[in-house]
């Protein structure tokens, strides 16, 4: 093929911006592997769905790769760190009302074995300190409300992700992708148009103009409107294991007595709540199931979580589209974001699927010569992320330990993956998880750490009347200490936070 490859992106948001500075940083620059031209087409009458606000690690990484530092980049988006999630009141057992699941990091390897050990013990039937709340250096931080960065002699980083502003998000990087290059086109598209060979050849604008490309981005949210609609790209919903279907979002202000470091899920009558704490404002949201509850019921049991009864603060209703396209990338397209599949923000991996996404596509477009040679390995690998995650938070409902109609019957589901039933058994015939885990290859998703996590922070265990006492050989105290000791090399978030301020005062005067 020779002359100019063109991509053509339909659709802004987070995820066809981080799609266009992905592919502008690798195929724009100097070193490009041959010339390349990135369009991105969006209509500015298209909102943002922006259900939920969170990440995970990677969209540091992300950064990272861009170069961009986290005072521009956190100033301009509202963002707050996020060191993990604390989940409220998904186990009514006593002593297991709540649990925190921390990214893990380097330092875990000083704790982790004595909590996995403690877990061991404790599901075989002996009493030991398994709650992983008593274990982890970022339940503590989060506790008392610590940034991640340390203390320079402090010798561990921490992993850790963010909360922000999903609207000013995509227009940051908007402008740091058509400073690289991309172009940007604010059009309506009516139609698409397909060469004869099935693929798609142009996107067709309102006041005539013809978009023309070799490759296409679909990130046209739900919709579909490539992948799905135009090239016909099957659709596999998730309803049989996970029915919410439905949220319920509404802001309220900002914290002010100390910025919170942690997502909050909390459990309600038919799904659960989120918070997130951002700088200019908390999120809040009701990810629930419209066929347990009504969207009317749905507001007002949020708004009673909220203290916003008054009906002051207007919220905002959304329908979920919750599963995955069968292909990923499909004749001369890849679906990203919305447009690609959608799973509930419980573990707030929406971007992380999306930069998972566009990196594998990179790698494998570009060795294959910018054609489709391993496009069905690409398909499988994100295939397979897509199952290892919702395994994941499957796992959250059919775990939970609660009364209630909706919480029953998530309890009592029976359609799971191979790989959660063999987990499951595992855990609970008191087999090593790690062999499982290792087995199955399923750490690249989630890791031994947070399934442990997982199954012990609801008290997944043995009755606890009837556990056997038993000889612990670690001194928990000791676990305290150590985390103790460790917190004193960080400063408080806010003071993380206000340290982003005075750096841009600083540029702003020339020091």
């Amino acid at each position: 093929m020779n002359g100019i490859h063109r991509i053509v992106i339909l659709g802004g948001g987070s995820a066809g911006w981080m799609a266009a500075c992905l592919m502008a940083q690798r195929w724009l620059g100097k070193h490009a592997a041959r010339p390349v031209e990135i369009t991105l087409v969006e209509s500015p009458a298209i909102g943002i769905i922006g259900v939920g606000e969170g990440s995970t690690p990677q969209l540091k990484a992300f950064f990272d790769r861009l170069d961009i530092a986290e005072a521009d980049w956190m100033l301009a988006c509202d963002a707050t760190y996020k060191l993990g999630i604390r989940f409220h009141g998904w186990s009514e057992r006593p002593g297991f009302e709540r649990y925190f699941h921390p990214f893990p990091s380097a330092i875990d390897v000083h704790t982790q074995p004595h909590f996995q050990r403690a877990c061991a013990l404790q599901r075989g039937g002996t009493a030991a300190p398994a709650h992983p709340d008593r274990w982890f250096l970022p339940t503590a931080l989060a506790d008392a409300k610590l940034g991640p960065h340390a203390d320079r002699r402090f010798p561990f980083d921490l992993s850790y992700g963010y909360h922000f502003d999903a609207h000013k998000l995509g227009a940051y990087l908007r402008d740091q992708a058509t400073a690289k290059g991309v172009r940007h086109l604010e059009r309506r598209v009516i139609e698409v148009e397909q060469a004869e060979s099935g693929d798609i050849a142009a996107l067709l604008c309102e006041g005539g103009e013809r978009i023309e490309g070799d490759f296409f981005i679909d990130s046209s949210g739900f919709a579909a409107v490539l992948a799905e609609k135009t090239l016909g790209t099957r659709f596999l919903p998730f309803a049989e294991n996970l029915f919410n279907d439905r949220a319920v979002v509404l802001p309220t202000p900002a914290a002010t007595d100390g910025m919170p470091i942690a997502t909050s899920a909390t459990a309600l009558s038919a799904g659960w709540a989120w918070s997130i704490p951002l700088t200019s404002r908390t999120g809040n949201g009701y990810v629930y199931s419209s066929s347990h509850l009504s969207d009317d019921a749905a507001e007002t049991e949020l708004r009673r979580h909220t203290g916003t009864l008054d009906g002051l603060v207007e919220a905002r209703h959304l329908r979920m589209k919750v599963g995955r396209l069968e292909d990923s990338w499909r004749s001369n397209c890849l679906a990203v974001g919305l447009a690609q599949g959608f799973l509930e923000p419980l573990e707030a991996t929406a971007l992380h699927i999306v930069l998972a996404t566009v990196e594998e596509f990179i790698a494998a477009y570009e060795a294959g010569g910018f054609a489709a040679q391993h496009r069905g390995a690409f398909n499988t690998r994100i295939a397979r992320r897509y199952e290892g995650i919702r395994d994941y938070i499957v796992a959250h409902y059919r775990l939970n330990q609660r009364g209630g109609e909706y919480w029953r019957e998530a309890a009592a589901m029976d359609t799971l993956s191979d790989d959660l039933k063999a987990l499951m058994t595992t855990w609970f015939t008191g087999q090593d998880m790690n062999a499982t885990i290792q087995r199955l290859d399923i750490a690249r998703y989630y890791s031994n750490l947070s399934w442990h996590c997982l199954f012990a922070g609801y008290g997944s265990f043995p009755d606890q009347s009837k556990l056997r006492e038993g000889a612990y050989r670690f001194d928990l105290s000791k676990a305290a200490d150590f985390l103790d000791r460790a917190a004193l090399n960080f400063a408080s978030h806010d003071v993380q936070l206000t340290s982003f301020r005075t750096h841009q005062s600083s540029c702003k005067i020339g020091l």
